[in-house]
């Protein structure tokens, strides 16, 4: 299954690692880890300016979206059926 984080992007869930919430991801090892990832370019914005919500971290990159860490829990728990 896949995950939409908004915009175009879409990743598999199985790539997922955390999510984190943008304002309360604030502690001294979060800014650590954030800075470092971000030092390394492993960071990927798809959030409008002002609008950062959540980090998805995955295994390969952090990526910052405008999509809030309740909404995409409840993505992720949605089971998508076709007939």
């Amino acid at each position: 299954m896949f995950l939409h984080l908004g915009g175009d992007k879409i990743i598999p869930k199985k790539d997922i690692i955390a999510i984190i919430d943008y304002k309360k991801g604030n502690s001294n090892i979060n800014k650590s880890f954030i800075k470092v990832v971000n030092e390394e370019g492993f960071m990927e914005n798809i959030s409008e300016k002002d609008k950062e919500k959540s980090y998805i971290i995955t295994d390969e990159k952090v990526i910052i979206s405008s999509i809030s860490c309740n909404t995409l829990k409840k993505r992720s728990k949605e089971l998508l059926i076709t007939e």
